[in-house]
């Protein structure tokens, strides 16, 4: 429902610039202009305009049109290739651009032909438009998926943690620490010059220290009895920092861009690795939650621990799992937010909490525990997605934003307490 209606209303005339949209305007040009006609090339910077501009020029000289200028850039830039052609006293045929330096041209052409009299002739050509939802572009798509990535594969361990009836609100600040502490080791590792081993051995430790932390978090809630929310405030503002701390509160750079693999990097059917990781943690914890022992002590846990304990279930140990692969999973998000950047930034991670806490609730999963499913989960992680996208591409304010993610967590709670009332009624 969410997706269909940000679909309808994010409707809006598109002008293509894909490699097809590229070689179809080069046909439709070669075939309105003569032989060797003079054309430029234009296109706005960013996006796809290289490759769009590189295809228009390779089927255009297929076509037996000569090319005299390609420009990616802006207004001002198309202005100056138009003025330099001007001088040269010979005639332009055609201007074959995208549509924003198409409606540049047609505004201003008339008044540089009466500087330039070769300009006077010539012809504008842009691609078809049409019409189509921005929201389901297929890069607004693989960013809604990219974005979200990192929340939904911390909200893995969230689920499992919430199920045994807990809460872990230190997984933002472990975020900032793990991606501080890999830039930290890849620094102190391979210096000016890190190597890919560096690269692997940095994210390594990351995750190591941050599921140290959650081993801690588990320890604190299983051997001293401290209640998961105040255990796990206090590591959030330990974690937090000691981020500022070891980065003298300033992004550490990582000095070699092949470590961006893992947060921009596209290997596979044009996929973003991170999402491609998603995927796959998601597949192995829902074969964890629904077909292992683990997954069923959980679910023990969470409904009952003094009647799981008295059956055999190993309580103390389950409960430190969870915490300990929620850490992980923090320090493997930290990883992917410092790739992303190529930086260590103790100031990431802000908030990322509440919308993990989020995308588990929405997703189905009882803050009362013993309830919940990890497929649930991600499909919760993709409606708060699809929200804040949507939200971004309708112009709502960040602070009206903020209203509405609060009361989809209220009407999330709201819902879950009412099917427990139900169910108690049933009962009864």
């Amino acid at each position: 429902m969410l997706c269909g209606w940000f679909s309808y209303v994010t409707i809006e005339e598109q002008s293509p610039t894909n490699s097809a949209a590229a070689e179809r305007l080069a046909k439709r040009a070669g075939d309105a202009l003569p032989k060797n006609a003079n054309v430029i090339v234009l296109a706005r910077q960013g996006g796809e305009g290289e490759l769009f501009t590189k295809i228009l020029a390779e089927q255009l000289t297929k076509v037996d049109a000569s090319v005299v200028s390609t420009i990616i850039g802006q207004p001002a830039d198309a202005r100056k290739a138009l003025t330099e052609f001007g001088k040269t006293g010979q005639n332009l045929d055609g201007i074959i651009a995208d549509k924003h330096m198409a409606n540049f041209a047609s505004a201003n052409l008339k008044q540089l032909s009466q500087a330039h009299t070769g300009l006077t002739n010539a012809r504008i050509f842009q691609p078809k438009s049409y019409r189509w939802p921005n929201f389901l572009k297929k890069e607004n798509l693989l960013n809604v998926m990219k974005q979200i990535s990192v929340v939904a594969i911390i909200a893995i361990g969230m689920t499992m943690v919430i199920i045994t009836a807990g809460i872990d609100l230190s997984v933002g600040s472990l975020i900032a620490f793990s991606g501080v502490i890999t830039a930290l080791a890849i620094q102190a590792l391979g210096g000016d010059a890190p190597t890919t081993s560096h690269l692997w051995l940095g994210a390594m430790a990351g995750i190591l220290v941050c599921s140290l932390a959650g081993l801690f978090t588990g320890g604190l809630v299983t051997l001293f009895g401290i209640p998961a929310f105040i255990a796990t405030l206090g590591i959030m503002f330990i974690a937090k920092g000691l981020a500022f701390i070891f980065s003298d509160s300033s992004p550490v750079p990582v000095a070699n861009e092949s470590f961006g693999w893992l947060g921009r990097g596209r290997d596979f059917f044009g996929l973003p690795n991170s999402v491609i990781l998603m995927f796959i943690l998601y597949s192995m914890a829902h074969v964890l939650m629904t077909r292992t022992s683990i997954g069923r002590y959980i679910y023990a846990v969470g409904g009952n621990s003094e009647a799981a304990r008295l059956s055999g279930v190993p309580v103390k140990w389950v409960l430190a799992f969870v915490y300990t692969l929620t850490g992980l999973l923090a320090g493997l998000g930290g990883v992917m937010e410092a790739s992303l950047h190529i930086t260590g930034d103790p100031k990431s991670g802000d908030l990322v909490e509440l919308k993990v806490i989020a995308a588990v609730v929405v997703g189905g999963t009882s803050l009362a525990g013993g309830q919940g499913r990890i497929m649930g989960t991600f499909i919760g992680a993709f409606i708060i997605a699809v929200i804040n996208n949507g939200m971004n591409l309708t112009g709502v304010e960040s602070h009206m934003q903020k209203v509405i993610y609060g009361a989809v967590i209220l009407i999330a709670v709201l819902i879950d307490r009412l099917k427990i009332h139900l169910l108690k009624l049933n009962k009864a």
